[in-house]
Parts: structure tokens; sequence; C-alpha cells
């Protein structure tokens, strides 16, 4: 099949750069994205203004487009799944489904040979003081499905702490209790599988999070390249498990000793990735496109070390800054208006030629 036109479910920042690559290599895109303003119709050839799983709006996709892909994750599923009988649709419905709930995800990863922190399903307020108990009065708890950016979440850091009402508190929805894990440092990576399940990965980058968004990923990351590897054949097992196509983002938990705790996954091009555009000459979201339309994937090779600096809020201030500093690469969404905890653009300053893999 030769694709001419991918079609993209979403249509924020990530769907704007995957449309920005999308047109380098040649095609067409279309957007789905019932906001009309939205950052990827800017730079897209079309777009249908429809809720995600509007019947219409998703056999009229079906019919403009030759392969649909998705930037984010909460996609509903049987929008993925009706696209499926009759346009080829990568990632597949499979992976949203794991990821779209906190629990179907850790139980698919420990089912992959990979570990999470322990956990527990919270379907009541019994259910989390029992969990508790068992984790010695501490943990994490997060809705099972929609939270990201630290939403949606309660920490209870220590046995004294009273958990009445916390599970009214965040809606009275499926939750989940993860034990706290003691790490080090948080990275993650970025990998791609293709239609003929060849796997290439990004090097890992190391993440620090402020109020639960991403602030800065820096390569090289502080680990060995035993931890390394160990993360690489973890996104390999992962994307053959889902029959995957395309980009995925895997974070992880650093412990003392080396070894990985799997946080979480998402199917989709990662903000961990965006330094790619700067430090590598194929980025993650022109090798999603690669992938999504059937082409060789490219070269994965990081040519530089670097840190990439996510610009939130008032932080596009800074921009006149950032444009008068050499080896800055700055990437801005189209948003028109600032708000604390929204993602604005990003910044990649390169540190020099590459001196690792890990550190």
């Amino acid at each position: 099949m030769t694709v001419r036109t991918i079609g993209i479910i979403g249509g924020g920042q990530l769907g704007r750069m995957l449309a920005i690559a999308a047109a380098r290599l040649n095609f067409r895109t279309i957007i789905l994205e019932p906001q009309a303003d939205c950052p990827a119709a800017q730079v897209a050839n079309g777009q249908i203004v429809a809720a995600y799983d509007d019947p219409a709006a998703l056999a009229e996709l079906a019919g403009r487009a030759d392969v649909v892909t998705y930037e984010f994750e909460n996609v509903p599923v049987s929008a993925a799944e009706a696209l499926q009988r009759s346009v080829p649709v990568h990632p597949p419905a499979k992976a949203l489904d794991v990821a779209q709930d906190r629990l179907t995800e850790k139980r698919f990863l420990n089912g992959c040979g990979i570990e999470t922190a322990r956990f527990h399903a919270v379907d009541s307020q019994a259910d989390l003081e029992k969990a508790l108990v068992d984790f010695g009065g501490k943990g994490v708890l997060k809705t099972r499905r929609m939270g990201y950016d630290g939403k949606g979440q309660r920490v209870f850091r220590s046995p004294g702490e009273s958990p009445a009402g916390a599970y009214d508190a965040l809606g009275g929805v499926p939750l989940i209790l993860e034990s706290f894990v003691p790490f080090e440092r948080e990275v993650s990576i970025i990998a791609a599988r293709s239609a003929d399940g060849t796997v290439l990965c990004y090097d890992p980058a190391e993440n620090v999070h402020r109020n639960g968004i991403l602030h800065t990923s820096t390569l090289p990351a502080r680990i060995s390249d035993a931890t390394a590897k160990t993360a690489r054949e973890s996104a390999g097992k992962l994307l053959a498990a889902l029959g995957y196509v395309g980009v995925i983002g895997m974070e992880f938990f650093v412990m003392a000793d080396g070894k990985l705790i799997a946080n979480e996954i998402a199917p989709r091009v990662h903000n961990s990735g965006h330094w790619t555009e700067a430090a590598c000459v194929v980025s993650q979201f022109e090798q999603h496109i690669r992938a999504v339309a059937g082409l060789v994937l490219g070269s994965s090779y990081r040519h530089s070390d670097c840190v990439m600096t996510n610009l939130i809020g008032d932080d596009i201030l800074q921009v006149p800054a950032w444009l008068a500093k050499k080896d800055v690469l700055v990437h801005l969404y189209g948003k028109t208006e600032s708000r604390p905890g929204r993602k604005m653009g990003h910044v990649t300053e390169l540190k020099g030629p590459k001196t690792s893999s890990q550190g």
C-alpha cells in the first residue's frame, strides 16, 4: 500500500510536530480534533473538527487517510477499533487499551517480565485502607484512568497519615495504590518498531519533574551501560508483545544498584524524546512517521550531549533569552494563551559532541 495521507487523532503539540515531520517526507496530514484553532491544524493539510469518537468524523478520516495514528493515549479505544476495520491504525488499539488503565498497564508489563512497583487495585475506601496496611501506610494513590502530569493523585508519605475520605476525594472511581520506590533518578527510553519487527532505541534520557510535569531531559543519563541495555531490552519486549508499529515512550525508576523499575508507558511520541530533533539526525517524530508509513527506520544515533527544557506557563517569556544563546533549538507550539502548567514549547541546548551512551 502506498501512503500519501496520514490521519492524526489529536491536535496538540505532539500532533503538530508529527505533521511537520510528515511534511518533510512529502506526506499530507489530516487532523481529527474538536478544537478548531488547535496547534496541529496550523501546519497540517486539513482538519476534521469533531469529537474523537464521532462516527461520521471517523468515517471521513478513514476515507481521507491511508493510515491513521494518534498523538495522545486517551483516544477512545472504540474509535481506534472502528477505524481499524477500514484503515490501518498504528500503534494498534491494543496499545491504547493497555496504556489507558494503570492497573492493566502494570499487569501487562509484569506479564512481559518487566518489573514494576508493587500495586493494589482500589475500588473502595476499605480497599484503600487494606492496601495501605500492606504497604506500611505509605504509597501513591492514583486514578486508574485519565490522570497525567501529576493530576489525579494522592501521596501517603507516613504511616500516621489518615486515609479518611481519600477514595471519594479522587472521584470514587477505580484507583490503584502503588508502593513507594526508593529510586535514585528517573529515566526514559524512546523506542520505535516497524511493521517488519525491526526495533531501534534512542539513548535513555535522565528526567527531572517539577509539580508532576517534566522539566528537563538530560543526555547522557547517569546510568551504567548494563542499565541502559536493560531499558532497551524491556522496550523491545513490550513492543513485540503489543505487535506495535510506531514510537513509544517508556519511563523507569533507577534504583541504587542500577536495577530498573518500570513506571509507565506512553504509546506515542513522548515529551522526554523532544531532544532527538536537535541531537539526532532522525527525530522521534520522523521515526514515528517512517514507521507508520511503512518506510525504513532511520538512525537513532545521538551525535551530541544535550539538555531539553520544557517551557511551561510563563516560561514562554524567556524565549528571547533562549534565542540569544548559541547551540539552542527553540520549538514553540503555536499556543496563544499561557496558563500555569501549560506546555508552551521546549528548548534543547547542545552541550558538545557525544561523550558516552549513558555517562
